[in-house]
């Protein structure tokens, strides 16, 4: 079999994991056996495969998680933050997703908020949905600009067409009357459509006063909330917790 041209004509047609698979197959010997529907299962196995993996880094790249690590598979259960287990793991499945529903996550700073949300958002990247993570303050920041310089149409298309908005660290400062007409116009345009995640220190009771002018607050909450999936953490900072020599093991679960 003439190996290399096979493989120059595989490569040409972008079947680059068939080819990897091919190289691979000629090396073995106990390939010799295989039958050519054996063989043409596995090159397309492998091709399938590889082109999941590249859909998955690009999906990942496009989301910009916080912590690109994080993964439902290593949450902690054992330590004391409150964490409901079974509500967790159902929400692992990405069902909420699929159906258009929020989720809000409490809790005092370190108990980790943003490494539970970036761990649904990974598993979301996985399950072959578009992610997209914010910083709150930061995200209002470039609205702020996007508005002045041409960006805001592009920059609105992207945060309302994401199957999972991620929006970190709402609070404690109150909006802005820009800062509530952009949220309002995202929460209105996601609203039955796609989900969003909201991580914050306070709990969903204060947000109200953090969002200000009390028509914008109650037309913003009622869309956030009534179809919404909590998680209420408490306990002490899991950073405060570990001695020095732990803080890399601890920064994945911030």
């Amino acid at each position: 079999m003439l190996t290399h041209p096979t493989l120059d004509q595989l490569r040409a047609l972008r079947l680059d994991g068939m080819a990897e698979a091919f190289l691979e197959l000629q090396m073995q010997d106990a390939t010799a056996e295989l039958s050519h529907p054996e063989w043409l299962g596995l090159l397309v196995d492998r091709e399938i495969a590889s082109r999941d993996t590249r859909r998955f880094q690009t999906r990942m790249r496009a989301a910009k998680l916080r912590h690109i690590g994080a993964a439902i598979e290593d949450v902690d259960f054992r330590t004391p933050r409150r964490l409901d287990r079974a509500l967790f793991q159902q929400l692992a499945t990405g069902r909420w997703i699929a159906d258009a529903r929020n989720l809000m996550i409490t809790g005092p700073c370190g108990v980790g908020k943003t490494w539970l949300a970036c761990a649904l958002g990974q598993r979301a990247c996985r399950d072959n949905r578009t992610v997209i993570y914010q910083r709150l303050p930061r995200l209002f920041a470039d609205l702020d600009l996007a508005h002045g310089d041409g960006r805001f149409p592009r920059l609105f298309r992207s945060l309302v067409k994401a199957d999972l908005l991620i929006l970190d660290d709402w609070g404690p400062d109150r909006l802005t009357a820009g800062q509530r007409r952009d949220l309002m116009e995202i929460v209105e345009d996601r609203h039955d459509r796609g989900s969003i995640l909201i991580t914050s220190q306070l709990p969903v009771a204060a947000w109200h006063d953090v969002t200000g002018e009390p028509t914008f607050a109650d037309a913003i909450l009622d869309r956030l909330v009534h179809n919404a999936h909590r998680l209420e953490l408490d306990g002490p900072s899991l950073r405060r917790s570990k001695e020095p020599t732990e803080d890399v093991d601890e920064a994945r679960r911030a």
